[in-house]
């Protein structure tokens, strides 16, 4: 009887592991955060709280009355794909894409941070891979295109076509005015190369004492948009995740009330606040 219970044990904990692999497979990559105590990677900083703040010292203290409090660093998470795509009649092509955690958009270029715009709408939507061809087709032309143009592009039956067109304008993502279609989004910028210019080393950190800032978005919701962004010939080999280290810069003003900005350390710009969430 003993065995017996062991084995249905055994099984429930096997089944309840499948299970959580494949509905929930983000809760796997948190239990083996919990096993490995030890490090994790993070970019490496090129400037320092001190540079940054010295810097920035007339646009932070206004006057003699204003005074710095002591920075805090933070980390703040990101995934690290190794993809390999083709565009048009190009060669197989193998890069690395850095994506946002916290505000679902993609970098396109670490030097700059530039980043994507219009990403973390259609995660938020859902998109299927379909409705993305609507979407990269308007993308592509600027972000409007007439109905014509868009039957050319997509080279498919006018029904099918008002059904994925209806589909993204219930879901806020596009809109129709007389016969053109726009991107519902100011300064969309999707229409890009599926992959991130990188200029900087990964090093490691120690768990402890470093506070790194909860994720928005999961791996699963990232990797999902970015193959429906990007194609069929797009393929995601490994991931990894990756820290941005930051900087939370305190002033404290003369009637004793502060404010708090956040500095990327790895260009020594000022984040906007959207892409910092406690």
């Amino acid at each position: 009887m003993r065995i017996l219970s062991t084995l249905i044990s055994f099984g429930l904990l096997g089944y309840g592991v499948h299970w959580v692999n494949l509905k929930h497979p983000d809760y796997k990559y948190k239990a083996l955060e919990v096993i490995n105590s030890g490090n994790f990677h993070t970019l490496e900083a090129r400037y320092s709280s001190k540079q940054i703040m010295d810097f920035n010292r007339k646009q932070l203290l206004k006057d003699d009355n204003h005074k710095y409090l002591p920075s805090i660093e933070k980390f703040s998470p990101y995934l690290l794909m190794e993809v390999k795509y083709s565009q048009s009649d190009q060669q197989t092509q193998e890069g690395l894409i850095l994506w946002d955690l916290l505000d679902g958009e993609m970098v396109i270029n670490t030097n700059h941070w530039e980043k994507t715009h219009g990403f973390s709408d259609c995660i938020n939507a859902n998109v299927e891979k379909h409705e993305f061809k609507v979407i990269n087709a308007i993308a592509e032309r600027g972000g409007i295109i007439d109905r014509d143009s868009l039957v050319r592009s997509l080279q498919i039956e006018n029904d099918l076509l008002a059904n994925w067109i209806d589909r993204c304008r219930r879901k806020k993502l596009v809109v129709q005015t007389g016969n053109h279609f726009r991107l519902h989004l100011q300064n969309p910028r999707l229409a890009i190369k599926p992959e991130t210019i990188i200029d900087d080393r990964l090093v490691t950190k120690d768990y402890k004492n470093a506070e790194r800032i909860s994720k928005r978005y999961s791996h699963s919701q990232i990797k999902r948009i970015a193959e429906a962004a990007f194609g069929q010939d797009f393929t995601i080999k490994r991931s990894l995740d990756v820290y941005l280290p930051i900087y939370c810069v305190t002033i404290e003003n003369p009637d004793g009330s502060k404010h708090t900005s956040y500095w990327n350390a790895i260009n020594g710009r000022q984040l906007h606040f959207t892409s910092v969430i406690e």
